[in-house]
């Protein structure tokens, strides 16, 4: 029996257009009233999930929430943190450097701001386009002071261009951080103890959990780590081939309520039956 139903929001359980089908809703609601923890997990921080939890019915005692890509496991009622791991300023300076070098726009995330540092010539930070729900900041790195820490640090622009630009990044980068696509614009760097599967199997010591009694759904890139760590893991119809490789099991798309599929199948069944 599943105890903990891992789910990304962006190509999974969100429908092209930002809605969320009836159909997942009440899959993942009948999961969660048989005691199945059910834990959006995302790149996103906790106050840009906040109205989605609320629609879901996922902000109650004993609920939970995975952010930053697994950077951040809080408590969704509170948002207490349970566990955090984030970059340093240095971190920042080596990435923002990175960025110059790629001739690509550099945004710093932490718990509150989206820092916007000074962008390339005619190449502006697509983020805003993203629609986050933190406030934008113009500094500088020397503005910022010494002790800061990030949650994510990302470079967002134009797919073809993005695609072609990072293909410069030098092979060290990717051993001393989490780098990562989230989205076809969007492309995420954090520490290097960062990714989903580490925040769900986090989240699964603290409850108790095995790695076997987890389901997780994804589409991209940042949702490798936990489809590989969950018992059962779960790609959308529309996820990357890359993704659906390492899958367990590939369910529909997310326009046509493919988490309710799987949960029907792999879990409701079962319990309509006993």
């Amino acid at each position: 029996m599943m105890k903990l139903i891992a789910v990304d929001l962006d190509g999974t359980l969100l429908k092209s257009d930002g809605s969320i089908s009836l159909e997942n809703k009440e899959a993942l609601n009948r999961a969660k009233n048989l005691g199945i923890k059910v834990v959006i997990c995302t790149g996103r921080p906790l106050l840009s999930v906040a109205a989605i939890l609320d629609e879901m019915n996922l902000r109650e005692p004993g609920d939970y929430v995975i952010t930053y890509n697994g950077g951040l496991v809080q408590k969704a009622d509170t948002g207490e943190i349970l566990s955090e791991k984030s970059l340093t300023k240095a971190d920042a300076v080596e990435l923002y450097n990175l960025s110059k070098s790629l001739n690509l726009p550099c945004n710093l995330l932490d718990l509150d701001n989206i820092y916007e540092l000074p962008y390339p010539k005619d190449r502006e930070s697509w983020y805003s386009s993203t629609k986050p729900a933190l406030p934008f900041v113009t500094t500088t790195l020397e503005e910022l002071p010494d002790d800061s820490r990030f949650n994510k640090i990302i470079f967002c622009y134009e797919e073809k261009v993005l695609n072609e630009e990072i293909k410069g990044i030098p092979p060290e980068f990717y051993e001393k951080f989490t780098i990562m696509k989230s989205r076809p614009i969007l492309i995420e760097m954090m520490n290097n103890e960062v990714d989903k599967g580490k925040g769900i199997e986090i989240l699964c010591h603290l409850l108790g959990f095995q790695a076997n009694e987890v389901m997780a759904f994804g589409d991209e890139a940042n949702d490798h780590a936990m489809i590989e760590f969950a018992g059962m893991g779960v790609a959308m119809g529309n996820a990357t081939t890359a993704l659906k490789e390492v899958a367990d099991y590939i369910t529909d798309t997310n326009d046509n309520h493919g988490i309710a599929q799987a949960i029907k199948k792999f879990i409701l069944t079962n319990t309509d039956h006993a």
